[in-house]
């Protein structure tokens, strides 16, 4: 065994609650456990990466992870935490949206050939054939509905306005029945999870128990939450997502950058794989230089690269060099212009046409009529004689410039900065 499981989730302030005997169980030897992963969309986000680190810590403590990508629960609807009802996916968009997934949660498990090697499983194999008189006579009947009222995902929904339909009721069995099926074919010893899920995880080993006196162990995490009280996970533009696509490395860097000292001090523990001494060690650098923000520069690196690779870590560290600093656009050749535009994501941008530059165009035209950075000729001229604008990151010296096809960038980007950190991008195309 490399690491005890439990204990690196207890020093990382991760783990919420555990069944008794889980713990003991964990150290007799490699057991299997799973997490499963609802497919409501097309990507995961970074709500789900304490389960995602659970599983990294399970497998490098020597266990067999299994990810759980939930094609047949998505048809459903899981109610833990939320205040109504969800809305049903298509079929189709269930199986696009688990595919995404998979290909994700390959990034972060090792799924080659040892003997811990993860695994991904998708309850829909288990559960396309399953007749609803098969369900309800032969896992209906185990659990009561007594047991089922009784977990608080079901009380808060009945006593709320919106009430719980038969279908999101019958979630726990659902999911119970995973947790057997996973018990009685793979061995799974344990379901892992976050703190919401626990009724949800321990009707699966009562049910293992009820059907055939068997013994499953239950093991929940912490429930991020910010030191403000505001929620986990969310920007202005929304959910930060990991598919480049959704959000872009710049953006997701810039996500972590932006955690408050507080925040980074437990963030550092929970989504990095850095040991308490290197986390020490941060932490004592943060104290003795607080403006240098190392923690936050380690947790955003981290995770960037993980989830993005080194090349975008350093195009999005490039990206906030240049945007808040003093940093060149060099590191913008050669990149496509789907990447440039996401290294740019949210700034103003302008699309012109490229034939506009033939004939080159006086920079206060560029500036106040074929684009609206500026509201008027008169204020680009009287900026502009302050040496408060620039082109490319050079500072205009003259308000006659002429701005000709020499000064795109990959032959079709412009970057203008007006002031100190205001900044513009104006796409030329054919």
């Amino acid at each position: 065994m490399n690491t005890n499981f439990v204990a690196e989730l207890k020093w990382r302030g991760m783990l919420h609650d555990i069944m008794p005997g889980t713990e003991e169980k964990l150290s007799e030897g490699m057991i299997s456990g799973y997490i499963g992963f609802d497919p409501t969309a097309d990507s995961l986000h970074v709500g789900h990466l304490v389960q995602i680190m659970t599983l990294i810590h399970f497998q490098k403590a020597g266990h067999k992870p299994y990810a759980l990508v939930g094609g047949a629960t998505g048809m459903v609807g899981d109610p833990s935490g939320k205040s109504q009802e969800r809305n049903l996916l298509s079929e189709q968009a269930l199986n696009h949206n688990v595919s995404c997934i998979a290909a994700q949660l390959a990034k972060f498990l090792d799924f080659g050939s040892s003997a811990n090697a993860a695994v991904m499983v998708n309850n829909y194999d288990w559960f396309k054939d399953f007749s609803f008189l098969n369900f309800i006579r032969d896992v209906g009947k185990h659990i009561t509905v007594n047991y089922m009222m009784a977990k608080d995902s079901v009380k808060k929904r009945l006593e709320g306005e919106t009430g719980m339909s038969f279908t999101e009721f019958s979630y726990q069995l659902v999911q119970g029945y995973d947790f057997y099926y996973l018990w009685k074919n793979h061995q799974c010893l344990i379901q892992m999870g976050g703190s919401d899920q626990w009724g949800n995880i321990v009707t699966g080993t009562e049910f293992i128990r009820r059907k055939d006196a068997g013994t499953a162990f239950a093991l929940t995490t912490q429930l991020i939450k910010k030191a403000d009280g505001t929620k986990f996970g969310k920007s202005e533009g929304g959910n930060i997502w990991l598919d480049p696509a959704q959000t872009s490395a710049y953006k997701f860097y810039q996500f972590w950058l932006n955690t408050s000292d507080e925040d980074a001090k437990s963030y550092i523990r929970i989504f990095t794989l850095l040991n308490q001494e290197a986390i020490v060690a941060l932490e004592q650098e943060q104290i003795a230089a607080p403006h240098l923000r190392a923690i936050q520069k380690a947790l955003a690196n981290d995770i960037t690269i993980r989830v993005h690779g080194e090349e975008a870590l350093q195009t999005a560290i490039k990206t906030s060099e240049f945007l808040f600093g003093n940093g060149s656009l060099t590191f913008l050749q050669g990149q496509s212009a789907a990447q440039v535009l996401s290294v740019f994501e949210g700034l103003p941008h302008f699309t012109l046409s490229k034939q506009m530059l033939s004939a080159s165009i006086p920079i206060i035209e560029l500036l106040a009529s074929h684009t609206s950075i500026f509201p008027s000729k008169a204020e680009a001229k009287k900026m502009l004689q302050g040496g408060g604008v620039a082109i490319n990151k050079e500072k205009i010296e003259s308000e006659e410039m002429l701005v000709t096809n020499e000064h795109l960038i990959n032959n079709e980007f412009i970057v203008i900065q007006k002031g100190k950190k205001n900044y513009f991008l104006i796409q030329l195309v054919n």
